[in-house]
Formats: C-alpha cells, structure tokens, sequence
C-alpha cells in the first residue's frame, strides 16, 4: 500500500470516528455500538462471512421503522464522507500526470511544432452540463462537502502546527454535524430552475478557477516543451448546459423556464466578472499606458482604473437590473445591461496590450490574462443554452396548423410530401402562420420556445437537438419554426439518433439532408449530429449499442468529408456503461478515425459533474485528461479496423443484440421478475431530477427512462444492462475458432478492448451474493429462477473476461480503482440488507386496503427507503 492509499484510508477512519462521535452526542452509547457492530458485521459479509449477512437481517428485521430509517442515515453519511475523502485525494494526487504523458509520448514520436500547433488549434472541447435525475445528493449538502473537502485539503498540509490542526479538525466536526442534522432527502423535486442555478453554481465554485489555472498550466508547457504560444483567445474548452432548455419528456421546461434561465446566466456572468473587474481595477494602478489606451480615457492619471470603473459598474448594473425584471417584471434599462463579448474583452485587450508595450508582460500575464481567458470560455452569458425537443412535437405544430389551413394533416403526408412543404415555406418571404390562428397549448408553446430563441442573443445559445430524429423533415420543421418566430440567424439544428435502428439510418438520413441545396446553404458548411448512448444501449444491449455507435459515426464522418461539411459528433453519453460511460481516455480513444476532426462535445450528467468537476483541482485533471485525450487521438489517431474485425464484430454485435432481447423483450418472466427484484418502483418516488422517471406517466417498463432502468439494476447489483448478452455472444464466437482474432482485437483495436475494460470495472461492481439476498426475501418461488439464470449468465461472463483479459480477478490491472470500491463495500452491505428489509415493509403495507394502511408507517418506511436508495448510489459512485 502506497503512502497515499494509507493517508486515504486513515482520513475514512477519522471522518467515520467524527460521524460515530456525533451520532452518540445525539442518540447515545447504546447507538454508536450498534452501528459500530453493524458496520463490522458488513464488512465481513462482504468478505464472505454468511453468519455475519444471516446475523444484519436478522437485526434488521428486528429493528422498528424509525431504527431502520437511523441505521440507513448512518450508513449513507459514512459512504459520502468516503466519498469526499476521496475526492480530496484524487485532487491532491496526480493532478496533471495526463499532460505530462501526453508531452512525453509526443517527444517520444519526435512530432515536428507544425504538427504539435495544429492539433493544439483543432483542439475544441465542449462540455455540456445536464441535470438528468442522477444527482440523488441535496445542493446544501453538497455545499458541506465541498467545505469540508477544503478543511481536509488544508488538514494534509505539512506545515500546519497544533493549534491550525485542531481548529481545522473542529471544522470538520462541525460540517459533519451539520450534515447529520440536515434532512438528505428533498421534499419535492428539484425545479429546471434549481437545477440551473447548481448548474451556474459548478462555475462559481470550481471551473471559474480550473478553466484559467489549466490554460495557464497548458500554455507553460508548450512554450517549454516546443516554444509556441497558447494565443490569449483560445477556447479549447467551452461549457455548454441542457438545464432550462430540455423539454424532450419534461412538461415543466416551458418557454418562461428558458427565459429565466438565460437571464439568470447573464445575472452570474455580470456577477462573476464585476468581481475579477474590480479586482483588476485594485491592481492596475499604473500611470503610464500606450497611445491607444490614452486616447480612450484622455487625460486620467490613472487611465487603467479609468478604463475598467465603468465597466465594473456596467457590471454591476447589469446583475441588479436583471435581478430587479426577474423579481418584479421591469427593468430600469436593459438596453444600459453588457450585451456582448466585444463590450467585455476590447478593454480588457486595452490593458493588456498597453501593459505589454510599456514593458509590463509580467504584469499583463497575471491577473488580467486570466480574465480574458475567462471571458473567451465564459462570456456574459456565462455559457450556451442548449434546446431540445421531440420531433414529433413540431410536426404536431404543422399537422395543427395544415387543418386550419385546409391543407390536410402533415402527419399523415408522405415525407416527399413533407420535405416539399417545408423547402418551399423556408424559401418564402411571407408568414406561414396567421394572425388569427388559436392553436392548442401544446403547439403554442412549441412556438413560445422559438419566440424565446428570437428574442435573446445569438451567443447565450449552443444547438437544437431533435431527440427522434428520423427524417430530414424533422429537421426541416425546426428550421422553418425557427424561421418563423423570428430567429434571423442560423442556429444550428442537431438530430439526435438514439436507438439502434435510427443509428443504423444516420447516414442514410444526413445524406438526404445533405443533398438538399437549401439546407446546405443554411448549415454554411458546419454540421451537429447527436448520437445517443442510453436509449440505443436499453434497445439492444451494450455491445449491439456500441458497434451501431461507431459505424453510424464512421459512415456520418465519410459523409461529412464528400460534402465537405465540418461534423461536430456529439456524444450523449451518461456514466455508466449501460448509458455509454467510459473514462475519458477510453472513450475518446475507442471513436473512429477522423471524428475528431470538428471538436469534440458530450454531455456531463448529474452526479458526474460532481465527481469530475466539484473541486477547482478535480476539474482541472478533468480538463487535463479530456485535453490530452483529444490532442493524442489527433495525433496518433487509432487503427482503421481490419475487415476481418468488422465481421467478427458484426457477428458478436448481433448474437448479443438478440440474446439480450431474448430476455429483455421475450421472455415472459422477466418483466415481471424486473418489477419484484429491484426497487423500480419505489424509484419513482425519489424526488431526483425535475423530469419524470417515465416519458408516458401510464406506460409500463418500455416507456422507462433509460436512467432509472440502469438505477434499479445498479441497487440490486446484478447491473444488468451493462453486461447481458456481452460475453456470451464474445464466448460463442472465440469458442468457435475465432480466438486468434479476438485476441488480435483485444491486443489492437481500442474500441474492442475499451468495452472489455469497462466490463471490467462493472462486474467488480456487480456482486450476485446481493442480487440472490434480494431474490429470497422478495421473489415468488415461480419467478427465483429467472435470477437465478442471469446470476450465471453472470458469472461464466466474469470467468470468459478473466480469461480472455488474462487476469486472476477482476480490475487487477487497475489497483486504485479496485481499492476505491473496497473501501466503500463494508458500508454499502448492510444497506442494502436494509433495503431489502424495507422494501418488504413497504410492499406488505401496499397489499393492505388502501383504508387499512397506517399513513404514518408508510411516511417514515418510504423516508427510510429513499435514504437507502441514495446510499446505495453514493457507494456505486453512479446511478444512472
């Protein structure tokens, strides 16, 4: 065990001794031992012990309700406070080791600095925040963490002395009480507008630093390693968001949310930047200034403060005007509000060049160059708001509108019909819509949301996504919407392919788009196309899912190039494996040749982004890993893949596709086995995310989210979708002579072998022991088998991975992350035995008659239930 490991596990040991001191102040002695014997006992179920899982259920079962509901706080507290020790950790540790092997495997390949400065310029991240129902943690509580993540970065300083240590450490007593004594479980869900202002606070808090701290890290290493500048106006990372503007499946995303949140943004940003502002405007006291800069504030003995006052008071003006509309309807001036990048970079620019010509470098590279890089990735919209919507809600618009026209019903016209209709509308000079017209509330705030789109800038806005996207209709439809509310520039419209058939017809649609003149002339040469993970991953499978991906991917890159149109992929993809999750590294390493080539954009989902991006130094590796990532698949971009592994690919693909439907979709005991054996539907009860868990509120288990499906799976720990149908279709296939090539692939084809890695990782989080606990307690005799079947479907997948990786257990080549699940896995054990219990309380409760049932019992077992639901998912690292 490293120093490090040691420090880490040390600083679980005392956090869980600070919880276990705060729950006996509350509750006694008699308390503190019994979750002390609980947690022991859990540990050594965890390492096999039966009589230890035998003796935690029996308890259990012994416990009142509001013991339980005790128990599971206890437990999900110890499970985030190893959790944020880790974070800490992580931050502490290796923060920039992926520039540093990037740097050495370009010296190593001896790349000339033409080739090193262009990748560095075709370098173009785009993060895009969602707030999918993931994030189970409440915002105040991560509030606490985040401070007590602080107090334990200081805590592992060297050169604090005793009285430092002892304050620090009443600190961390403090937070934990804190965190104790508040209710971890919301109330009620989450608004858009709530999950749009944690949004803004991630930037506050941790990526307003990070973004500068890492371009400055960034730029010292190119001029060191080959002498060329990272120019003052680069943007390689950008944020984008989804919170406030995905309405696909979301009622209470309306057109008033996206005005608000594009206002709220703007308030932030004018927040932000008056700060850094003034600061500067502190630090610039400089009398002597260029020409240039003495032509603008004239005579000022102190032209830089006079340059910058009057910015930071627009500033100012700017928050408090827009917090004065949002909070009574007017505004004192909002044409006196700052409206564009140009009003907040050209004086920064002023100053910085001033500063350089009368010999002041040292003092332009400081503080005021990180505020320009700031305001290049920020701006004052603070970042892009993204749209997206179902296609069929706009074709629902014109099969409305065509009726009252007596043209007939859109939705029934053919698409020749509908491409025609739409072209020559687009090409039209007068309006489409009368003035008259009354359509129904469904349609007119489709239009209200495009109205919204007309009203604000250009520039607080990223793309429209079409989620169902299956013809170039569907994105004809948008534009002609956006057209007609008044949107007078071109917004990029983006179709979203998201199960398997769509990404099969990708190219075959885009194609079709493509060859239409109009449409060409409007993209103006720059293509979004979003392939999507998690539906496409709950249709067919994991590895059906993947290949689909990266063919659709490979075919939209050849298209793009013979119409010599830019394509930007964007990637949704979630955090786990069964919704595309892959590290980084692996991810973009395991993307055809030549996707890269018009930037790179994924989604960064709920309880991710706290992980990547919660802490200024996490969000900096994150940014050094993504950056580094990109910058070497440009350089040393993977292998075209033999045809030989294309067939064999092919065939695995479809033998997993149609054994995972086999269970999936065919097989008669399995959704009602899904339904008893996981807590789905006690999921729908945790008040996550603002969307609701399912599309249809009536519709059964095809009209579930792909989230949650992952979530209920991912508490059982049988983590079902990430692996059924994988390696039985791998082992039928090298069994059958085709183990050179498999091994060939594993050995040369990152895409082959970065699934097999990630199946690696999942089934060290899979533990069948868990997932037959539940069966016994909560399965009918007639339906035990099924799991049974999947438990060793299971476990022959785990022996053929070991086999064909080479490994004696799973994750051996992966030490830290293996330890990281074991630190957690003694916590998580008795959880889940209390889940289990409680899900059987709950169900006996609901088979009573509704007047039967006791409301008070049912409030605290279902409190409990969802405690235990977010610990589990605290200690998985991911729900969904």
């Amino acid at each position: 065990m490293t120093e490090f490991d040691a420090q880490l596990r040390d600083t679980v040991r005392q956090l869980g001794a600070t919880l276990g001191a705060t729950i006996k102040h509350q509750l006694g002695e008699e308390w503190l031992e019994r979750i002390e014997h609980i947690r022991k006992s859990g540990r050594a179920a965890n390492k096999g012990n039966t009589e230890s899982s035998a003796a935690l259920q029996q308890l259990f079962s012994e416990l009142s309700d509001k013991d339980l509901l005790v128990v599971g706080r206890a437990f999900a507290q110890f499970l985030n406070l190893g959790n944020i020790a880790e974070q800490e950790y992580n931050s502490a540790t290796h923060i920039d080791v992926s520039l540093d092997t990037l740097f050495e495997h370009i010296e190593r390949a001896k790349l000339n600095q033409q080739s090193v400065q262009k990748a560095v310029s075709d370098l173009n991240i785009d993060l895009v925040l969602t707030a999918h129902p993931t994030e189970v943690t409440r915002r105040t509580l991560i509030h606490k963490h985040s401070e007590l993540a602080k107090c334990l970065t200081e805590l592992h300083q060297a050169s604090l002395n005793d009285h430092q240590r002892s304050s620090l450490q009443a600190r961390i007593a403090d937070l934990i009480a804190q965190a104790w004594h508040t209710e971890e479980i919301r109330t009620i869900r989450p608004t858009p507008v709530d999950e749009a202002r944690w949004g803004f606070s991630v930037i506050e808090n941790s990526l307003w630093d990070a973004v500068p701290e890492f371009l400055r890290d960034f730029a010292t290493r190119l001029d060191a390693h080959y002498e060329l500048p990272l120019p003052l106006d680069a943007k390689p990372v950008q944020f984008s968001s989804w919170m406030g503007g995905d309405r696909d499946g979301n009622p209470f995303v309306t057109s008033k949310v996206t005005e608000q949140v594009l206002l709220l943004a703007r308030k932030r940003a004018a927040k932000l930047f008056a700060i850094d502002i003034d600061k500067l405007q502190v630090e610039l006291s400089m009398s002597e200034c260029n020409p240039a800069l003495r032509d603008v504030v004239g005579d000022a003995l102190e032209p830089y403060r006079a340059l910058l006052r009057p910015l930071v008071n627009q500033l100012r003006f700017t928050r408090d005007d827009i917090d004065r509309y949002l909070n009574t309807g007017t505004a004192t001036d909002q044409s006196a509000w700052i409206a564009t990048q140009e009003e907040l970079i050209e004086p920064l620019m002023l100053c910085y060049n001033s500063l350089v010509e009368t010999g002041l470098q040292i003092v332009a590279d400081g503080l005021l160059t990180d505020t320009i890089r700031r305001a290049h990735c920020f701006g004052v919209h603070l970042l892009k708001l993204d749209v997206r919507q179902d296609s069929q809600r706009h074709a629902d618009v014109f099969s409305e509108l065509t009726r009252h026209l007596g043209l007939g019903d859109y939705n029934q016209w053919s698409e020749a019909d509908k491409q025609a209709f739409l072209l020559r509308e687009l090409s039209s000079k007068r309006p489409l819509f009368p003035r008259k017209w009354s359509p129904s509330d469904d349609v007119q705030e489709v239009l209200d949301t495009a109205t919204t789109i007309a009203s604000h800038s250009r520039h607080g806005f990223g793309i429209y996504i079409i989620s169902m996207a299956s013809e170039p209709s569907d994105v004809l439809a948008v534009q002609l919407l956006l057209q007609e509310m008044g949107v007078d520039w071109p917004m990029p419209v983006a179709p979203l392919f998201e199960t398997l058939d769509d990404l099969n017809q990708s190219p075959h649609v885009m194609r079709n788009l493509l060859s239409i003149d109009w449409y060409r002339g409007y993209i103006q040469g720059r293509q979004y196309v979003m392939i999507g993970y998690s539906d496409s991953a709950k249709d067919a499978g994991a590895l059906a899912a993947g290949w689909a991906q990266y063919q659709a991917q490979e075919a939209l890159v050849e298209l793009a190039d013979e119409y010599q149109t830019q394509l930007t992929l964007f990637h949704g993809r979630g955090g786990t494996i069964g919704r595309g999750g892959l590290p980084a590294h692996a991810a973009i390493h395991s993307q055809p040749p030549g996707s890269l080539s018009g930037g790179f954009r994924v989604t960064e989902q709920g309880e991710t982004i706290r992980y990547k991006f919660g802490m200024p130094k996490l969000a900096k590796r994150s940014l050094g890993i993504y950056a580094s990532a990109i910058i070497e698949a440009i350089l040393f971009p993977p292998p075209q893949p033999k045809q030989e592994w294309r067939e064999t690919i092919q065939t695995m693909a479809d033998n997993a596709r149609d054994n995972y439907r086999s269970i999936v979709r065919e097989h008669p005991d399995f959704v009602p086995y899904f339904r008893v054996a996981t807590p789905e539907q006690e999921l729908g009860k945790l008040p996550l995310g603002s969307r609701p868990a399912k599309r249809k509120p009536t519709g059964g288990i095809e009209s579930l989210r792909a989230i949650p499906w992952i979530f209920a799976w991912a508490q059982t720990r049988l983590v079902l979708p990430s692996w059924l149908g994988v390696m039985r279709a791998i082992e039928a296939h090298y069994n059958a002579g085709g183990q050179a090539t498999v091994d060939d692939m594993i050995e040369n084809w990152p895409f082959f072998e970065s699934r097999l890695s990630m199946l690696d990782m999942v089934f060290h989080k899979a533990d069948p022991k868990i997932s037959e606990s539940y069966d016994k307690r909560l399965v009918p005799e007639e339906l035990k088998h099924f799991g049974e079947t999947l438990r060793s479907e299971l476990s022959d997948s785990i022996a053929m991975l070991l086999k064909l990786t080479k490994q004696n257990s799973v994750m051996e080549g992966d030490q830290q992350g293996k330890e990281s699940m074991n630190i957690r896995a003694g916590y998580l054990q008795p959880l889940h035995y209390l889940q289990i219990e409680l899900l059987e309380r709950i169900r006996a409760q609901n088979a009573l008659a509704e007047e039967a049932q006791d409301s008070d019992k049912v409030a605290v077992l279902e409190r409990a239930m969802m405690v235990a639901i977010a610990g589990i998912a605290i200690g998985m690292r991911n729900t969904g």
